[in-house]
């Protein structure tokens, strides 16, 4: 089990950014939030947040990119917020490589192949984040994670550890055409 002892290691780096995220946003760091797991069952994400909660006058929150501050920019493209998932990870409700757990709202807008991302346990990082990442269309991300759930291996993820470790490093990927933040996925055409 590589989780345990990749907790203990980066516990010092999670505990150092949440610090400086903590008097950066001036509020608790720890984001929570509820998300779709193997076979689509629930369980709770935990990251370290990037972004303010500032809002607007109706108290709708900003635009992603408003919100995101310097330091969650930094913070964001070594994906430093990832990190606090090792426990998900531990519990067993995350695995370190597979498709990224997406939103619930997002469940009833998946074609049926679509869907068979949920055949395996998500993942910290997986084959469409080394394959493009927040710069890939919705549906390519898509296939990506149903390849993966078709073609898993310990090589493939061995793989997938060395091209993750190669994206943070030259920061690829981190933002989509039109945001720093992805896209709603609305459903497929």
């Amino acid at each position: 089990m590589v989780s345990i002892p990749m907790a203990l290691v980066t516990f010092p780096l999670v505990i150092f950014t949440f610090l400086v995220l903590w008097i950066d946003l001036r509020t608790f760091p720890v984001f929570t939030q509820l998300r779709p797991g193997r076979k689509s069952k629930p369980f709770t994400i935990y990251k370290l947040k990037s972004m303010n909660d500032n809002r607007d006058e109706n108290g709708k929150l900003l635009p992603d990119d408003v919100r995101l501050t310097k330091i969650g920019k930094i913070v964001r493209s070594l994906s430093l917020d990832e990190l606090p998932q090792l426990y998900n990870v531990i519990r067993g409700e995350m695995s370190l490589i597979g498709p990224r757990p997406l939103l619930m709202e997002y469940l009833p807008l998946y074609s049926d192949k679509q869907s068979r991302r949920h055949e395996v346990r998500p993942g910290i990082t997986g084959w469409a984040q080394v394959n493009g990442r927040n710069q890939l269309s919705w549906e390519d991300k898509f296939d990506f994670d149903v390849w993966y759930v078709d073609n898993q291996s310990f090589l493939l993820d061995l793989k997938i550890v060395f091209l993750t470790i190669k994206k943070v490093i030259f920061r690829e990927g981190i933002s989509s055409a039109n945001t720093f933040t992805m896209e709603k996925f609305r459903g497929t055409k």
